[in-house]
C-alpha cells in the first residue's frame, strides 16, 4: 500500500506529463481544424460545450458528496461501506444520465434562438448539437466508477487511461480533418473515443475493488443516506450557480456577437483553459490524499498543510496570469494567425479572472474534503445570477469585455471572500483575519510583479 505522499507524487507526475502530451496533440488539432474549417464550427464547438455544461447542473453534487462520503471508508478499508456508496453512486448516475439526454432534447427547438445569425455550417446545428448532448449523457453511465478510483488516491490510472484515448483520438481526428475536411465525421470520432475510455475505466475500477460487483450489497442506512442527500442538496445550489458563472459566456457573447466572435475568443479560452487544466493536475492529484489526511488529522496538521498548498497555489497561478497577459496574443497569432488576436483589454481580463479563481484553489480543495457543503451555497447562487445579470448589461455595452468583465466582479462580490471566510471559521475554526492579510501581501506581490513586467514588455 503506497503512502499519500507517494500516491500524490505519481497522481501529479501522470497528470502532467500526460497532459502536457495531450496539450501538443490538442493544439496541432486546433491548428488543423482552423486551417480546414471555419471560425463558425469553432463557435459552434464551443457554444455546445456551453449549453451541455449547463445540463451538468442535473448532477445537482451527487458526485462531490459520494467521493467525500468514500474518504473515510476507504482510509479505513470499510468494503461494505464502500460497496454500499457505489451502489447508490451508480443508481443515481443513470437516473441522471437518462435526465441530462431528456433535457438535451428537450433545448434543441430553441437552438435558432441562440444562434440568431445563420452559421456559415454545411451540416445541420441540430445533428452537431445531438452528437455533444450524447457524449455528455452517456458518460454518466460510467463516471461512479471511475470517481472510486479518484476517492481511492489512484487518479493516476483515470488520468493515464484518459490521455492515452484523447491523444489517439486526436491523432485520428486530424488525419480525418486532412481528408475529409468534415465537422461530423470529427464529432463521431470523439464519440468512439468516448465510448472506449468509459468502459475501459469502469473494468480497471471493477479489477482493483471487486466486491463492487457483488449481488448481496446491503444498502445504506436511512440516517447515512440522509446525510449524503443533505450534502447533495448544499452541493446542488454551488453547483447551479457554478454553471452560471463558468458556462455562460460563450452563450452570451454568441447571442451579442455572433459564432464568429466566440470562435475566435475560443482560442484564447483555450489557452487559459490549457493552462488552468494543466496547473489543476499539481491539486487534482493532492485533493485524494487530502481528503485521507482531513479524515484523520487534527486541525492544526490540516491547516499547516493548508497554508502550504495556499503559498504554492499563489506563486503557480501568479506567474501564469503574467503569462497570459503578455504572452497569450502572440501564441494565438502564431498558431491560428493575425486574424484571431484580439486587443489588450482581452487576455488582461482572462489573466485577472484565471488569477482570482486559481487563488481559490486551496480554499476549495478544504472546503470539499471537509465537507463544508452547507456553508456558502446560496452566496454561489447570487454569485451566478449577478453574473447573469452583469453579463447581458454590460455586454451590450462593452461586447465581448463587458461579458467577461462581468463574471469578475460577481466573483469578486461574492464567493471569492466568502469561501475563504467558511473554511477558516467553520472548517479550521481559527480567524478568518489571518487568510485576509496573507491574501491581501499575495495580491501587492503580485501588482508589483505585474507593473515591473508591464514596463519592460512596453518599453
Amino acid at each position: 500500500m503506497k503512502s499519500r505522499t507517494e500516491y500524490s507524487i505519481l497522481n501529479i507526475l501522470t497528470g502532467i506529463g500526460g497532459f502536457a502530451l495531450n496539450t501538443i496533440m490538442g493544439l496541432i488539432c486546433r491548428i488543423i481544424f482552423v486551417r480546414y474549417l471555419s471560425a463558425d464550427y469553432l463557435g459552434a464547438n464551443g457554444l455546445f460545450t456551453n449549453v451541455i455544461s449547463m445540463l451538468s447542473l442535473a448532477e445537482l453534487g451527487v458526485g462531490g458528496a459520494i467521493v467525500y462520503s468514500l474518504y473515510k471508508p476507504l482510509a479505513e478499508n470499510d468494503e461494505k461501506k464502500i460497496a454500499s456508496l457505489v451502489k447508490l453512486y451508480g443508481k443515481a448516475y443513470r437516473i441522471i444520465g437518462l435526465v441530462v439526454g431528456g433535457i438535451g432534447l428537450s433545448l434543441m427547438p430553441f437552438l435558432n434562438i441562440i444562434i440568431r445569425t445563420p452559421p456559415h455550417i454545411h451540416e445541420s446545428i441540430y445533428l452537431l448539437y445531438a452528437i455533444n448532448l450524447f457524449n455528455v449523457a452517456s458518460t454518466y453511465f460510467f463516471s461512479y466508477k471511475s470517481s472510486l478510483l479518484v476517492a481511492s488516491q489512484r487518479n493516476y490510472i483515470v488520468s493515464g487511461l484518459n490521455y492515452f484515448i484523447t491523444v489517439l483520438q486526436s491523432i485520428i481526428q486530424m488525419i480525418a480533418l486532412v481528408l475529409f475536411r468534415n465537422y461530423l465525421v470529427y464529432l463521431l470520432i470523439q464519440t468512439v473515443g468516448t465510448f472506449i475510455y468509459n468502459i475501459w475505466v469502469s473494468k480497471v475500477a471493477e479489477k482493483f475493488f471487486p466486491y463492487i460487483k457483488n449481488k448481496d450489497i446491503q444498502p445504506l442506512s436511512k440516517a447515512e443516506i440522509t446525510k449524503i442527500t443533505h450534502n447533495v442538496r448544499d452541493l446542488m445550489v454551488y453547483k447551479i450557480s457554478g454553471l452560471l458563472v463558468n458556462s455562460t459566456d460563450n452563450i452570451l457573447i454568441t447571442f451579442f456577437k455572433g459564432l464568429s466572435i466566440t470562435g475566435i475568443a475560443s482560442n484564447y479560452t483555450l489557452l487559459v483553459n490549457t493552462l488552468a487544466s494543466l496547473l489543476n493536475q499539481i491539486f487534482n492529484g493532492l485533493i485524494a490524499s487530502v481528503g485521507n489526511h482531513n479524515a484523520i488529522e487534527e486541525n492544526e496538521k490540516k491547516y499547516e498543510l493548508f497554508r502550504f498548498l495556499n503559498l504554492m497555489n499563489f506563486w503557480i497561478f501568479g506567474w501564469a496570469s503574467v503569462g497570459i497577459l503578455f504572452c497569450s496574443s502572440d501564441i494565438v497569432q502564431f498558431l491560428f494567425g493575425k486574424n484571431y488576436v484580439l486587443s489588450i483589454e482581452i487576455p488582461l481580463i482572462m489573466a485577472l479572472n484565471f488569477y482570482t479563481v486559481g487563488l481559490q484553489n486551496a480554499v476549495q480543495t478544504y472546503k470539499h474534503t471537509m465537507g463544508l457543503f452547507y456553508y456558502g451555497r446560496f452566496i454561489q447562487l447570487f454569485t451566478g445570477i449577478l453574473n447573469i445579470i452583469l453579463s447581458i448589461i454590460l455586454g451590450q455595452v462593452w461586447g465581448l469585455f463587458g461579458i467577461l468583465i462581468a463574471t469578475l466582479f460577481a466573483r469578486l462580490l461574492t464567493n471569492i471572500w466568502y469561501d475563504p471566510y467558511a473554511v477558516f471559521k467553520y472548517g479550521f475554526h481559527i480567524s478568518p483575519i489571518k487568510y485576509l492579510k496573507t491574501y491581501i501581501h499575495y495580491i501587492l506581490v503580485m501588482i508589483i510583479t505585474t507593473i515591473a513586467d508591464s514596463v519592460k514588455y512596453f518599453v
